[in-house]
């Protein structure tokens, strides 16, 4: 996705369509989904998509930028979107019984190594992650497409290995209070706040090596003179020239400052922290995007005579997941909010036409690239129990070791798959 710039006087119509494009989703989602909670989840997607968008973020470009630019910057704000977001399940769990909220604390086994390292190459491959392939349909949507139909495959692949396989439903470590993996607050029983002072102090501990690496790295590249920063970055980290003696509510820099000019990754961080509070308040859950993935391609295999029934067989699930209509599954909503929001945002800042347009070509080997990215990638979410929200934003939010341990397998993955992407172009 391209830099935002200034919105041209001479143009509204973007603008315009943008906001009535929002009304019309917002219009029919109330009057047409099921329940309140499909309706909450895609004002969640639409929030997400636009936080994404608007800040240029991801969690796939916290590695691809580190290894193609030297900058560090966007995985030092994922950690502390990362510490906030744990502050905030800290604040939900205190005083409850944290086995009646849906936790994702995943097992760690060898199937969250070989996920975690299969989800890193992907990324790399691919340039985005489960939720920025959504955002990536309305900026790259070759790429992207490619990439999410494999995307797929390899959820629906890899929804029987998932299932039945004990090398990824069992885990090697636990504490006491879930079977399925390790929950920091256990490992701190006496510290006076039932476990949860400890498990944030370890989170804000992890989460400073993280950034500490990420400076030593950083600073090792500018040395070596191989640091060449992103271009998104140095936009966002322009200075502010607002002056409050020139405001006026309908002029074009106020429109420019409300609707079009790029949050900083904090500003976003922010953003998607506040959407997690939200689904940890309603769903008593966190954030999920990829296993609908899988869903999606049986719908299309449905498409060519292939029943529900022979598709819950072969994945060892429920033949509703694929004879449900599309927006009754809350995460399917959600993820389509997602796409609506990153159009509302490129609506509005004037520049839909000109981003959509702007990757439109697809060589032979980017198209070979880009799908054994996402196959990667789908393949590696059902080994490590999730994506680069399931299996690591939410449960380092939701202090499981698991998340930390799928950081660092996946940070290895998207380096070797950031090399081998550079010799399959040279």
């Amino acid at each position: 996705m391209l830099a935002s710039k200034s919105l041209p006087k001479v143009s509204r119509l973007q603008p315009i369509f943008g906001f009535m494009f929002l009304g019309i989703i917002l219009f029919m989602g109330a009057i047409f989904l099921e329940s309140g909670m499909l309706f909450f989840r895609l004002l969640m997607g639409l929030t997400l998509g636009y936080a994404l968008s608007r800040a240029y973020t991801g969690f796939a470009g916290s590695v691809n930028r580190a290894y193609t630019t030297g900058s560090t910057k966007l995985l030092r704000t994922l950690m502390f979107m990362f510490f906030i977001s744990s502050l905030i399940t800290a604040a939900f769990l205190f005083n409850a019984d944290p086995t009646t909220f849906g936790l994702w604390i995943n097992p760690i086994n060898f199937g969250l190594l070989a996920g975690g390292l299969l989800f890193g190459f992907g990324m790399s491959f691919s340039a985005c992650c489960a939720s920025g392939v959504l955002t990536d349909l309305v900026t790259a949507l070759p790429r992207a497409l490619v990439t999410l139909v494999f995307f797929g495959m390899g959820v629906f692949i890899g929804f029987p290995i998932q299932r039945s396989s004990e090398f990824v439903t069992a885990t090697w470590f636990n504490t006491g209070t879930f079977e399925t993996g390790v929950f920091f607050p256990d490992l701190f029983k006496w510290d006076g706040l039932n476990g949860y002072l400890g498990a944030i102090v370890l989170t804000a501990l992890l989460c400073g090596i993280v950034v500490f690496l990420s400076l030593k790295f950083e600073s090792s590249r500018k040395r070596n003179n191989t640091y060449a920063g992103h271009f998104i970055e140095n936009r966002q980290d322009e200075p502010d020239t607002f002056d409050s003696k020139d405001y006026s509510l309908f002029s074009n820099e106020t429109y420019n400052r409300l609707f079009v000019r790029p949050w900083t990754l904090k500003q976003g961080a922010v953003a998607i922290a506040l959407v997690f509070a939200l689904l940890m308040g309603v769903t008593g859950s966190g954030w999920g995007a990829s296993t609908p993935y899988g869903f999606w391609f049986g719908k299309v295999l449905m498409l060519f005579g292939v029943s529900a029934e022979g598709l819950a067989n072969f994945t060892l699930g429920a033949p509703e997941h694929y004879s449900a209509p599309f927006f009754s599954h809350p995460v399917n909503t959600q993820n389509a909010g997602i796409l609506l929001g990153t159009v509302f945002f490129l609506l509005t800042a004037n520049r839909f036409k000109e981003v959509f347009m702007s990757e439109m070509s697809l060589s032979v080997r980017q198209f070979f690239l880009f799908a054994l990215g996402g196959l990667s990638m789908g393949l590696g979410t059902r080994l490590a129990n999730g994506c680069n929200v399931g299996a690591l934003y939410t449960p380092i939010a939701q202090f499981s070791l698991s998340g930390w341990v799928f950081l660092a397998v996946m940070i290895l993955g998207g380096i070797v798959g950031n090399k081998f992407a550079k010799a399959w172009f040279k």
